[in-house]
């Protein structure tokens, strides 16, 4: 899911259980204009960084722990991506889009 800077969603991609999510970052982020992306440690890759860096934007990403040389990244920016992850409760609340209720 992409959302804006206020946790309102803006695009959303609804995969496979068992595919990982970094497979549709690339095309969600077509398109867009922002000055940052935040997102955890599983988006960490080169190939996504680069992406990122297309856009002119900073990619506020913790390196994995596996990553050799380590990226800094900005610790009170990457403060606000809780905003994503209330974006996701309050979409919880609604049955069909939770549990996949309807198919």
């Amino acid at each position: 899911m992409l959302a804006d800077a206020l946790g309102r969603p803006l695009r959303f991609h609804i995969t496979a259980g068992q595919a990982h999510d970094i497979t549709v970052a690339q095309p969600l982020l077509d398109g867009q204009d922002a000055d940052a992306v935040l997102a955890d440690k599983a988006y960490d890759s080169n190939s996504l960084r680069d992406r990122i860096a297309q856009m002119k934007a900073q990619a506020v990403i913790p390196s994995k722990r596996n990553r050799k040389i380590v990226i800094p990244h900005d610790i009170e920016l990457y403060k606000q991506r809780n905003r994503i992850e209330r974006c996701f409760n309050r979409l919880k609340h609604f049955r069909r889009f939770a549990t996949r209720y309807d198919r």
